[in-house]
């Protein structure tokens, strides 16, 4: 068992272990549809065991970046349709990564209108908009009875992305955006059934999962969590009983994977050996589990055969190196990543960075 070893995930075979990560680069065109130069950066990717896409948002009111992909719309689906067709031509596999950012967002997407969070606490951060460098603003808490859109808006979105021809999805829960916020006490000071104790808020987190497996079956959904990430003003009081319970409530619905981002070096940081949460993970969830925090070839090598995970996700290296399995299989250089380019600059730093041998 090796990284470049194939994975059954599901009824897919992955033709090794190595998990192109979800990575936002605002390059979609008019009415957040995924253009022509989408279809290139993806194939040139599909050499990875799956590809997960970027954060596509379920709804309009979902929307929290310039640029960003939807999956809401039938012209978001004749987008993602080229994507999808090409990649499979290619012999990649694809999940689309569903997302609602919540509170992290600001009027000028949102039609005049508020973002929408668990409760009404500010995130006290600048965000980009249309319009320039705008602060949050505080958002206004959702109503009892807005709740249920939201999921019939995941599950809409779920099934738009079959007809877009994915492999399956991911369910974005990380990273301090609508489901996080539901998730963890620092965000969510609701009274009512989808706040207050751990149960009532992983409430809305497992009511989407249901409604998405639902469209997929489980063997075709995967979810994602952050439990160390604290920008956005996130924070939870505890956050192994939190993300445990989470773990526990989704193995019980069968799902394929769960996506933890738990940093272990470089620019992410690195979280210490008695914080780390990827065991805790293990013991509660029977699929598979992804690891995701600034790995190169020697770390994601050590986690797989030691066992701790099944997948290792790969961000930056795999954004700056197309290629990357050979360029691991080869022992090749890796071309180094401009971040000057990740949000901004369509082909360039987007579809421009070379192959071996280019």
């Amino acid at each position: 068992m090796s990284l470049f070893s194939p994975y059954v995930l599901g009824d897919l075979v992955l033709a090794n272990r190595m998990i192109m990560a979800p990575m936002t680069r605002c390059r979609a065109i008019d009415c957040n549809v995924p253009g022509p130069l989408s279809v290139i950066y993806y194939v040139q990717r599909a050499a990875a065991g799956l590809i997960i896409t970027e954060g596509s948002q379920v709804s309009p009111q979902g929307v929290g970046f310039i640029r960003t992909p939807g999956i809401y719309s039938d012209e978001q689906v004749a987008g993602w349709k080229k994507v999808t067709s090409a990649v499979h031509q290619a012999g990649g596999k694809m999940f689309i990564q569903l997302w609602h950012v919540g509170r992290v967002s600001h009027p000028d997407f949102l039609d005049g209108g508020l973002p929408v969070a668990p409760s009404a606490l500010p995130v006290n951060e600048v965000i980009h908009t249309p319009l320039g460098k705008m602060m949050i603003p505080i958002p206004r808490a959702l109503g009892l009875t807005e709740i249920p859109k939201i999921v019939h808006e995941f599950q809409d979105a779920a099934a738009y992305a079959k007809e877009a021809g994915f492999d399956g999805v991911e369910i974005h829960g990380a990273n301090g955006y609508l489901l996080d916020q539901f998730l963890r006490d620092g965000s969510n000071h609701r009274t009512d059934r989808y706040g207050g104790s751990l149960a009532n808020r992983a409430r809305l987190p497992i009511e989407i999962t249901e409604a998405v497996v639902a469209v997929w079956g489980a063997k075709k959904v995967g979810y994602r969590i952050s439990p160390h990430f604290n920008l956005h003003a996130m924070s939870d009081t505890h956050p192994r009983e939190t993300f445990g319970h989470l773990a526990d409530r989704l193995s019980k619905l069968g799902i394929a994977y769960i996506h933890l981002v738990e940093p272990v070096g470089g620019k992410l940081g690195e979280v210490s050996p008695d914080a780390q949460m990827a065991p805790l993970i293990r013991k509660k969830f029977d699929g598979a589990l992804i690891l995701n925090g600034g790995y190169d070839k020697e770390s994601a090598t050590r986690v797989i055969e030691d066992g701790l995970a099944d997948l290792v996700a790969f961000g930056t290296l795999f954004l700056a190196n197309p290629d990357l399995p050979e360029r691991f299989k080869r022992g090749a250089p890796l071309n180094t990543e401009d971040p000057a380019t990740f949000y901004t600059g369509e082909e360039k730093g987007y579809t421009d960075y070379p192959a071996l041998g280019k």
